[in-house]
């Protein structure tokens, strides 16, 4: 769910969480205020450190593990360019026909990966384009069969065959790295360490003296809005941050000038 949801909501969401963790936190600190001695605070203050280099911790690791996937996703992004572009090269070693046909197939198949990566989260959806990138793979994988099958020692051929392959391998692996998050029981423990936090925080500040609602607030956004750019680099297809599709585009504007005067 944390996944699916709009930023400003999510950051919201978290606000409110970490606000109650504290106001609960302070409610109760006043309750032993009277009885709160030195010892209880010096307890209570070891606690709380704790507990924030705890999510200290976590949020270091999390956002560690989140970057991580964005990275493989624009690696495998480059990857996918040129294994399209090479296979698209090496089409023109096949015979005449086969070639036209497979151009204008992978022509075909780098506007439905341009599309995929436009689409929003919608499951029915994705898995349509996922099967029309499979029909486009088994179309174009019958046209390197039927070369091979004229002549299976042309080493133009096996070239073809070689990087069509790697366009078949990569579509999977990026598939994958699409489904690829930071497990969601770390984002639920950060979620609950945080709140822990918070709610030592405001029993502590309840305990012993009024207090500071501006820094409360300030530390709580902006514990909030790490954890939010934490689950958007996290999220492939929505969010502010994204894999830049730029290379892809200039592939496709490449591939549609090659095809002008060739075939429709």
């Amino acid at each position: 769910m944390l996944f699916e949801m709009n930023e400003l909501l999510l950051l919201g969401g978290l606000v409110v969480v970490y606000g109650a963790g504290s106001e609960l936190g302070y409610q109760l600190g006043r309750r032993r205020a009277r009885d709160f001695n030195e010892s209880d605070k010096s307890h209570v203050g070891a606690l709380q450190s704790a507990l924030l280099g705890l999510l200290a911790l976590l949020l270091g690791f999390s956002f560690a593990m989140a970057v991580s996937r964005y990275d493989t996703r624009k690696r495998l992004l480059l990857e996918e360019v040129n294994a399209i572009g090479t296979t698209y090269l090496r089409a023109g070693f096949l015979p005449t026909d086969q070639s036209l046909e497979a151009k204008r197939l992978l022509r075909s198949y780098v506007d439905a990966r341009l599309e995929f990566n436009n689409q929003a989260i919608d499951d029915r959806q994705l898995e349509k384009m996922y099967t029309d990138a499979g029909n486009l793979h088994k179309e174009l994988w019958s046209i390197a069969t039927a070369a091979v099958a004229q002549d299976p020692r042309s080493v133009p051929t096996g070239l073809f065959v070689e990087s069509l392959n790697e366009v078949i391998d990569l579509a999977e692996s990026r598939r994958a790295a699409f489904t690829n998050h930071v497990p969601e029981p770390i984002v639920a423990m950060l979620v609950l360490v945080s709140f822990g936090a918070f709610g030592f925080i405001g029993y502590n500040r309840g305990a012993t003296g009024p207090r500071n609602l501006p820094a409360t607030i300030t530390f709580i956004v902006l514990s909030a809005m790490v954890l939010v750019i934490i689950l958007d680099v996290d999220r492939p297809r929505r969010g502010l941050i994204l894999v830049n599709q730029d290379i892809m585009v200039r592939l496709q504007s490449n591939l549609a000038n090659d095809s002008v005067g060739v075939q429709p």
